[in-house]
């Protein structure tokens, strides 16, 4: 579980302006990452616009990621959904030879009782070939799975190694390091309080902005696992202005805004997503311009 300590990115799905996968783009960016020091990608996540992908484009999101990635760093699967059952079947059928672990997102829509979420999860567990990180984004989802639940998963399922916190909410983060058992993964779904979450116990990050600025960003987050406090949080306030800018019009438009100004990508996203407004655009350039 070591090789999921420190900066997860949550990779985005770059589009051409025709809106087909932008496959040389995609390649680019996982060099970058490589070069730039982050621990491990996650792919077709939230961030990788999976919602509006279709299965053959996600064969080709992943087989562009495998070969580019060529076994240097981990990769974590996103594999979510609110039908259990489809989602049973997805994990027996899927190919995941190249992947070290998957990243499941709580059901949303559905609103399940915390007992619900555990029995989703059992389900998941008992079929999963691979460990599996836990995800939870209340915020999208629309329900939370509280501390109590995610103890109870993390001591029940062996294969059940951690969870990314979304919920953003330091206190709850805090309830959770010192609930869940010493060897569980804690890791923060927040950039924000990504910093804080690792010095109050917490394992690192699955991250957005990190694919922005991966230098910078795994460097503070190293700085934080180390206990290096100052440092780290020198970086954090470098940054943290990014993180502001990248959120304001949502995910993944925002980050794309950025990486477009970096001349990583197009800015281009799928409906019902848009692009990020001129006035975001023009502060970002602003922010990168300054940094």
């Amino acid at each position: 579980m070591n090789k999921f300590i420190g900066t997860g990115v949550a990779i985005i799905t770059p589009f051409k302006e025709d809106f087909s996968v932008d496959v040389d783009g995609l390649k680019n960016l996982v060099k970058d990452q490589i070069e730039n020091g982050i621990d491990y990608i996650v792919v077709l996540g939230t961030t990788g616009e999976s919602a509006t992908i279709s299965i053959e484009e996600k064969d080709l999101v992943k087989k562009t990621i495998i070969k580019a990635n060529n076994g240097k760093l981990p990769l974590v699967l996103g594999i979510g959904g609110n039908n259990t059952a489809a989602l049973v079947d997805e994990f027996k059928s899927t190919d995941l030879d190249d992947f070290d672990a998957i990243l499941s997102v709580s059901p949303y829509y559905n609103k399940p009782t915390q007992e619900g979420i555990y029995q989703h999860y059992k389900a998941l567990a008992a079929v999963s070939p691979k460990p599996i990180i836990l995800y939870n984004v209340p915020g999208r989802t629309a329900s939370n799975v509280s501390p109590e639940t995610v103890k109870r998963l993390a001591t029940d399922f062996t294969n059940i190694i951690g969870v990314k916190e979304a919920a953003g909410d330091i206190v709850q983060a805090m309830k959770l390091i010192t609930m869940v058992p010493k060897d569980f993964l804690v890791i923060s779904g927040d950039d924000m309080i990504t910093l804080p979450m690792i010095l109050a116990g917490g394992h690192g990050v699955i991250s957005v902005i990190g694919q922005g600025l991966p230098k910078e960003f795994s460097q503070m987050v190293r700085l934080g696992l180390e206990g290096k406090v100052k440092e780290a949080y020198k970086l954090h306030y470098k940054i943290a202005p990014s993180i502001d800018l990248i959120f304001a019009e949502g995910n993944p438009a925002g980050i794309k805004s950025l990486l477009e100004a970096k001349s990583s990508c197009k800015p281009v996203v799928r409906l019902p997503l848009v692009k990020a407004s001129d006035k975001l655009k023009k502060e970002i350039l602003a922010f990168l311009d300054q940094y």
